[in-house]
C-alpha cells in the first residue's frame, strides 16, 4: 500500500509508533491474536454433532429434529421446502409432526425460519390447498400469539398470504369464528392487534352481507377498544374493509367511525385517521367531501404545527393527493391558505440559525432538524402536483421562489427528490420551461453526485423539452439564451470522472448522445467530441470506454464539418486501431462494432472494414480473439456483388487465422466463426425478401447520410456566395429540393432534427482504400459462393426496383472518392508495432482472458 507516511501526517491514535523513518521500518508490532471466526468444538461435541452419511435425507432430518441441536433443527426447518419437493408425502408423514413437537419449545430463531419456510411451501404449491389446510394451518394458528413480537408479526404474515387462498367455508370455521373470541377486551394486547389486521384481509373474502352481519360488529368494537394501539390498527384496515363493503356501506359505517378516530385523544390514532380519509377520498362524493372531510383537514393542517414533528411528515407526504382529491372543493380564500401552507412546510427549519458546532447541538434539536428535513423532501416529492394544484400558467408567481428554495435547499435529500422531480415539473410548465433553466444549471453543477445521478435519468427529455420551448412543433433552438448549459455539462461530466461512482459517469456519458439533436455540431466538436475520444482511451473502467465509444460514434455521425470528421476518423484509426497499447486496438473493435450499429453498411465498409481485419495479425492474442467474435457482424456489412474485393480480403484473413494461429484458445474461436460464417448468407446489392426490414433500414441510414452531405454542400454555397449572396427563398427552395430527391415516398424525417443534424464526409483517407469505388455500376444479381469452404453463401432474389441499389459506385457521391493527401489509414504487417511493445496495455506483453477484464463496482 506504499510507503508509510511521514511521522506529521500520523494522528493522535498512531502515537505509540516510532517517529523517525528508520525506526519505523524496523519496527515489529507486538502480535495480536484475534478471534477464530469458526467456534471451537470439543471431541465430545463434534461426536454429538455428527450424523451417518448412509441415512437418506427423511431419515437425517427426523434423526436431527428428535436427537439433534438446535441449530441442526433449524436447518433441517430451513430445507423444509426442499423435502417437500422432493418427497412430500414422506415429509408430512414421517417430518411434519416432528417439527410441530419441536416448534412447541423453540427459540425465536427456529420460529422465524419455519414461518418463512412455511410460507415458501405455500408459495410453490407443493402440495394441494387442502393438504396445506389440514397439515400447516393448525400450526400457523397455533404460533399467531407467540410472546416475541417479531415471532407473532413473521407467522401473521404467513397466516394473511394463506388467508388469499383458502375457500370460504374454510375461512369461515378456521379464522373468522374463533375471531369473534379473540378481538374480545378480554384477551391480550397482542391477541387483538392480529384481528385487527386479520379482519382488514377477510374483508374481500366474503359477501356484503356476511361482512355487514359478523364482521363490521367486530371492526367497531376494535375501533372503540380501550388501548390506543389497538384503534391505530383498526383505522389503518378501514381502507381494505371499505373497498370490500362497497360505498354505501362505507359512507354509512366507515365515515362516522373516521371522523370519531380523527377527534382522538392519541395522536397516531388521528394520523391513522387522516391517512385512511385520503386514501378513501376517491370513494366519497362531492358532497361529503366538502361538508365532511374538508373541515376535518383544514382542522388537522392547523394543528399540524403544534403537534409532533411525525405528522407533519405524514401531512407533508400526502398533501399532492389531498390537493388533488379535494380539488374544485377550495374556495379562494382556502385555496390560497391551503398553498400557503405547502410554501411553509417547504422552508420548514431552513430559519433557524445554522452556524453552531453539530457537536454541541442536543440530540432532541438533531432528531428535530431530521424530520423538518423529510418534511421538505415529501414537499419536494409533491411540487407536480402543486403546480397542478395552482395552474401551470400561475407557476412563476405563485410557485417559482418555492422551486427556488427547494433546488438550493441545504439538504442533499431535499435536492435528490427535486431532480428526480425535474422532468415532470418540465412537462407540466410546457411552454414556460424557460423559467427554470437557471434551476437546472444549479442541479447539474450541484456537489451532490447522488442529485446529478438522479437528474441525468430524464435528460435527454428535459435538454429536448428546453430546446423546444416545451413546443414540439417548434424548430428553432431556445438554448441559445442559455450561455451556461455546456459549461455546467462538461463539468458535470468532469466531477463524475473524478468520483469512485463510475456507473453515474457511465450513465452521463450515455445521455450524452442526445446532444447533437440539442446543440451544434462545433459545440460538440469543441466541448465534447474530444473529451469522448480522451475517456475512451485514457479511462480505466471498461463500461465508461464504452459509454464513451458509443456516443463519440453518435458524435461522429452528426458532425456537420468535413475536416472535423477527416479528423476523427483518423485518430480512430490511428491511434485506437494502430495505438501501441493491447488495450486501445480492443477498444477499436468494440467502436467498430458501433460503428456497424450506428452507421450504414457502406460507411464502415469505406472506412473501418480494412483496418479491422488488418488486426488478424495483431500480436495479441486477446485482440484476435476479439475480432473473431466481431467478423460475423463485420461480413455483414459486405453486398455482393459489390463488394465482392473485400469479402476475398476477409477470406484471406481468416485462411491465414486458420493456418498460422498458434494460440489454442484463439484457434478454438476462430473455428468456432468459420462455422458461423459459412452459415451466413450475404446480403446483395437488390434488396432480398428475408433480409428486406434490414435492408430497408440501412438504405434509410445510407440515405440519410447523403442528404446530410447535400445540406453541408448548399451551405457551403450560400456561404461561397458573398459577392452574389443566395437569397433564403432559393437556399430552401434548393434544400427543399434535396429532401424530394433523396426521401423516399411515404417517409418522412423531421426537418427540424436534419437542420440540427451534423452530417459525415464519405471520403476515403487513403488511395488503399480507393478500390472500395471500383465496382460495376450496374450488376446482375449472380450467386457468389467464396473459393474457400466456410466463408459464406449466396442466396439471390433479385428485386426489378432499381431504385433501391444505392450501393453501386456511379450512384455514389464525389465525395466518396479517395485523398491521396490524407495520412494513411492502413496497418499492414510489415509497419506494425513491435511485439514487445504492443502486446501490453501500457509496454509489457500480456495475454489475458477477455472475461477476465471487469470493472469494481
Amino acid at each position: 500500500y506504499g510507503p508509510p507516511p511521514p511521522p506529521a501526517l500520523l494522528s493522535s491514535s498512531h502515537s505509540h509508533l516510532p517517529q523517525d523513518r528508520e525506526s519505523l521500518i524496523s519496527f515489529q508490532p507486538e502480535f495480536i491474536p484475534f478471534p477464530s471466526p469458526t467456534p471451537h468444538f470439543t471431541p465430545e461435541e463434534i461426536e454429538r454433532l455428527t450424523v451417518d452419511e448412509d441415512l437418506s435425507d427423511i431419515e437425517r432430518a427426523v434423526y436431527l429434529l428428535s436427537a439433534g441441536q438446535d441449530i441442526q433443527g433449524t436447518s433441517v426447518i430451513a430445507n423444509l421446502p426442499f423435502l417437500m419437493r422432493q418427497n412430500p408425502a414422506e415429509t408430512l408423514r414421517r417430518v411434519l409432526p416432528k417439527v410441530r413437537e419441536v416448534l412447541h419449545v423453540a427459540g425465536v430463531e427456529m420460529q422465524l425460519t419455519a414461518a418463512v419456510s412455511f410460507l415458501t411451501i405455500l408459495q410453490e404449491e407443493s402440495v394441494s390447498v387442502h393438504t396445506y389446510t389440514h397439515s400447516f394451518l393448525q400450526v400457523i394458528l397455533l404460533h399467531l400469539e407467540h410472546r416475541d413480537a417479531g415471532v407473532s408479526n413473521a407467522w401473521l404474515e404467513t397466516l394473511l398470504s394463506v388467508i388469499e387462498v383458502l375457500p370460504k367455508e374454510t375461512l369461515r370455521h378456521e379464522i373468522l369464528n374463533p375471531l369473534v373470541s379473540k378481538a374480545q377486551l378480554s384477551q391480550t394486547v397482542q391477541s387483538r392487534l392480529v384481528s385487527c389486521k386479520i379482519l382488514g384481509k377477510l374483508t374481500n373474502k366474503f359477501d356484503a352481507h356476511t361482512i355487514k352481519r359478523e364482521i363490521l360488529p367486530l371492526v367497531k368494537s376494535l375501533c372503540q377498544d380501550v388501548e390506543y394501539e389497538v384503534r391505530s390498527c383498526m383505522c389503518r384496515q378501514l381502507e381494505n374493509i371499505a373497498q370490500g363493503i362497497g360505498t354505501e356501506l362505507t359512507k354509512s359505517v366507515v365515515l362516522p367511525e373516521l371522523i370519531e378516530l380523527s377527534r382522538d385523544e392519541g395522536s397516531s390514532v388521528r394520523l391513522a385517521a387522516f391517512e385512511t380519509l385520503v386514501n378513501l377520498l376517491d370513494v366519497f362524493d362531492t358532497d361529503d367531501r366538502s361538508q365532511t372531510i374538508l373541515p376535518l383537514v383544514k382542522s388537522f393542517c392547523e394543528k399540524s404545527f403544534k403537534a409532533d414533528e411525525s405528522i407533519l411528515i405524514s401531512l407533508s407526504f400526502h398533501l399532492g393527493k389531498l390537493c388533488h382529491g379535494l380539488y374544485g372543493i377550495f374556495t379562494p380564500d382556502q385555496h390560497l391558505r391551503f398553498l400557503e401552507f405547502y410554501k411553509k412546510l417547504c422552508t420548514l427549519g431552513l430559519q433557524q440559525e445554522n452556524g453552531h458546532n453539530e457537536n454541541q447541538i442536543p440530540p432532541q434539536i438533531l432528531e428535530q432538524e431530521k424530520k423538518y428535513i423529510s418534511v421538505r423532501k415529501n414537499c419536494a416529492y409533491n411540487f407536480p402536483a402543486m403546480i397542478v394544484f395552482v395552474d401551470p400558467k400561475n407557476f412563476h408567481m405563485e410557485l417559482y421562489s418555492t422551486f427556488f428554495c427547494l433546488c438550493h435547499d441545504p439538504e442533499v435529500p431535499v435536492r435528490y427528490t427535486i431532480a428526480i422531480c425535474f422532468y415532470e415539473v418540465s412537462k407540466l410548465l410546457n411552454s414556460g420551461v424557460y423559467l427554470i433553466h437557471k434551476e437546472l444549471i444549479t442541479l447539474l453543477q450541484d456537489e451532490s453526485l447522488e442529485v446529478l445521478d438522479a437528474l441525468i435519468d430524464h435528460l435527454p427529455e428535459i435538454l429536448e423539452l428546453m430546446s423546444t420551448g416545451g413546443e414540439s412543433s417548434v424548430h428553432d433552438n431556445k438554448l441559445s439564451s442559455l450561455p451556461d448549459l455546456i459549461p455546467a455539462l462538461t463539468a458535470a461530466e468532469q466531477r463524475a470522472a473524478a468520483s469512485l461512482k463510475w456507473r453515474t459517469h457511465e450513465k452521463l456519458l450515455q445521455k450524452y448522445a442526445c446532444l447533437p439533436h440539442i446543440i451544434s455540431s462545433d459545440q460538440i466538436y469543441y466541448r465534447f467530441l474530444q473529451r469522448m475520444f480522451t475517456i475512451v482511451m485514457t479511462n480505466n473502467v471498461l463500461p465508461v470506454q464504452k459509454a464513451a465509444s458509443r456516443t463519440l460514434c453518435i458524435f461522429l455521425r452528426y458532425n456537420r464539418k468535413q475536416e472535423q470528421r477527416h479528423e476523427v476518423i483518423q485518430k480512430l484509426i490511428e491511434q485506437l486501431g494502430q495505438g501501441k497499447s493491447y488495450w486501445n486496438r480492443l477498444r477499436f473493435l468494440d467502436t467498430c462494432e458501433f460503428i456497424i450499429e450506428i452507421f450504414s453498411k457502406s460507411f464502415f465498409c469505406k472506412y473501418f472494414f480494412l483496418p479491422a481485419i488488418e488486426l488478424t495479425h495483431d500480436p495479441v492474442a486477446n485482440v484476435r480473439m476479439k475480432l473473431c467474435y466481431l467478423l460475423p457482424k463485420v461480413k455483414s456489412t459486405l453486398k455482393i456483388p459489390a463488394d465482392k474485393h473485400l469479402l476475398q480480403q476477409l477470406e484471406m484473413c481468416v485462411r491465414k487465422l486458420l493456418c498460422q494461429e498458434k494460440d489454442k484458445d484463439v484457434l478454438a474461436i476462430v473455428k468456432r466463426t468459420v462455422l458461423e460464417l459459412d452459415r451466413m448468407e450475404m446480403s446483395m446489392d437488390a434488396f432480398q425478401k428475408k433480409f428486406y426490414e434490414k435492408d430497408l433500414l440501412d438504405q434509410e441510414k445510407e440515405r440519410e447520410e447523403l442528404l446530410l452531405m447535400e445540406m453541408e454542400q448548399l451551405e457551403k454555397e450560400k456561404q461561397q456566395n458573398d459577392g452574389r449572396p443566395m437569397s433564403d427563398k432559393t437556399f430552401e427552395k434548393k434544400r427543399n429540393c434535396t429532401f424530394l430527391v433523396l426521401i423516399p415516398p411515404g417517409k418522412e424525417i423531421k426537418k427540424s432534427k436534419l437542420i440540427r443534424s451534423q452530417s459525415f464526409n464519405n471520403q476515403a483517407f487513403h488511395a488503399k482504400y480507393g478500390n472500395l469505388d471500383k465496382c460495376p455500376s450496374k450488376s446482375s444479381a449472380v450467386g457468389y459462393t467464396p473459393s474457400v469452404s466456410g466463408l459464406g453463401k449466396t442466396s439471390v432474389i433479385s428485386l426489378t426496383d432499381d431504385s433501391f441499389r444505392t450501393r453501386n459506385a456511379s450512384s455514389a457521391p464525389t465525395s466518396f472518392s479517395p485523398s491521396p493527401s490524407l495520412p494513411s489509414a492502413s496497418r499492414g504487417t510489415g509497419n506494425s508495432v513491435d511485439p514487445k511493445s504492443s502486446g501490453s496495455k501500457d509496454t509489457q506483453p500480456r495475454k489475458a482472458t477477455l472475461k477476465s477484464r471487469k470493472s469494481n463496482p
